[in-house]
């Protein structure tokens, strides 16, 4: 008699099941509506349009940064994005867009975010990162952090 196999498949989480680590406090907690504008052919939110809320999420921190924080010689550009796609988005919703500084370098500022439901705090879209560095437009080299950033951030 042969040993009987299991026909049980090994179980693997996908990013969606896995659970992100706990949130620190945001720095900054934008308010966004989804748009009936922002649906793709299955009826839920296009992923591109993810990415549409972080940057207004950051241009609405930013926007609250008192103080200097761009200038002729200094501006911020995108250098990398890592977005977990946790559940698609449905018409109607309000969101909020959390954002939390993850790590401030010389030159470059992590922020990490969370785009959640407002009306279900544990219902999480997406997670991640962006990396944005200052840079002078002119010559396209980084440049220092500005203050204002470093003390918006929570680091002086």
């Amino acid at each position: 008699m042969s040993p009987r196999k299991s026909t049980k498949k090994a179980s693997v989480e996908s990013p969606a099941e896995q659970l992100p680590p706990a949130a620190p406090t945001p720095l900054f907690t934008a308010v966004l509506p989804v748009r009936w504008r922002d649906l793709d052919a299955f009826n839920h939110v296009n992923n591109s349009n993810y990415l549409t809320y972080l940057e207004e999420a950051r241009l609405q921190w930013l926007s609250h940064v008192p103080g200097p924080w761009f200038d002729d010689h200094a501006m911020p550009v995108m250098a990398a994005v890592q977005l977990n796609y946790r559940r698609p988005i449905e018409w109607p919703a309000q969101l909020h867009v959390e954002l939390f500084c993850e790590r401030l370098g010389t030159s470059s500022m992590t922020v990490g975010h969370r785009i959640l439901d407002a009306e279900h705090a544990d219902r999480l879209y997406g997670d991640g990162n962006v990396v944005m560095v200052w840079m002078d437009p002119a010559t396209g080299k980084p440049v220092p952090l500005p203050e204002a950033i470093r003390e918006a951030a929570g680091t002086p």
